[in-house]
């Protein structure tokens, strides 16, 4: 009995072993999945902004030098070549906001602080949803990755928001304390339903969060609406908060 009491546990001992180095392989591959796709999501931004923005500007330079030819021949062609022109502008204003999604700033410092607050802005003018971002206290982030993966939430909730709860306004609060750094968004739309679709991205948002060691929680709001929350603990090697004078 005793050497079959030793020698199952000996079995579970492996077999736990087995399982812990299988949830530790899988974790790892999920962690390079994200990886290559934030790197390719990157690629695509920088080649949109460097190969098609400079081409369709090349376009409308060429446009605009066609329409003063129309023009002083006075050749009724160049009203409309000049709506052309505008088109296109309006082609490379869309693709450099396409750009700064896909590789919005340089993931350190002040650059997450800017990006959140250009996104807010970005989201306010390309659609009928007011999106405002504030922030309390001083912060620096010092590890990319982690700065990455805050904005990739960020960027997931307002889309949700934007896409799923009708909501009129979003807010992206951005709060460094003693406790960490806790990052809200949060919406006046239709709330989040009791089951949860698959297709909202909350699984990768709440990875995410565990990757770079932080909470993530989804609730819905009493009045009307939802909040995201994800707090990254005031321990992390990852942040530094500052304090304010005054």
């Amino acid at each position: 009995m005793r050497s079959l009491h030793n020698e199952l546990e000996e079995r579970v001992r492996q077999r736990t072993a087995a399982l812990n180095n299988e949830m530790q392989e899988r974790m790892r591959l999920e962690e390079e999945i994200l990886s290559i796709s934030e790197r390719e999501q990157q690629r695509i931004g920088r080649d949109l902004h460097d190969s098609l923005c400079q081409h369709l500007t090349g376009v409308a330079l060429a446009g605009e030098v066609l329409s003063e030819q129309l023009a002083a021949k006075s050749l009724p062609e160049a009203k409309a070549m000049d709506h052309i022109v505008e088109m296109v502008e309006g082609g490379i204003e869309l693709t450099r906001t396409l750009a700064r999604g896909l590789h919005p700033f340089e993931m350190k410092e002040e650059g997450f602080t800017d990006a959140l607050r250009e996104l807010a802005a970005t989201i306010t003018e390309g659609f009928k949803t007011r999106c405002n971002f504030e922030c309390d206290g001083c912060v620096e982030i010092r590890e990319p990755a982690v700065a990455t993966h805050l904005y990739r939430i960020a960027q997931e909730a307002i889309t949700n928001a934007v896409k799923h709860s009708n909501a009129k306004e979003i807010v992206v609060r951005l709060e460094a304390g003693t406790d960490g750094l806790i990052l809200t968004i949060s919406d006046d739309g239709v709330g989040v339903p009791p089951k949860i679709p698959d297709g909202m991205g909350l699984r990768t948002m709440a990875y995410r969060a565990s990757v770079i060691g932080a909470s993530f929680n989804v609730e819905r709001l009493l009045a009307r609406g939802t909040r995201v929350t994800c707090k990254l603990p005031d321990d992390s090697p990852a942040l530094v908060i500052h304090e304010t004078k005054g």
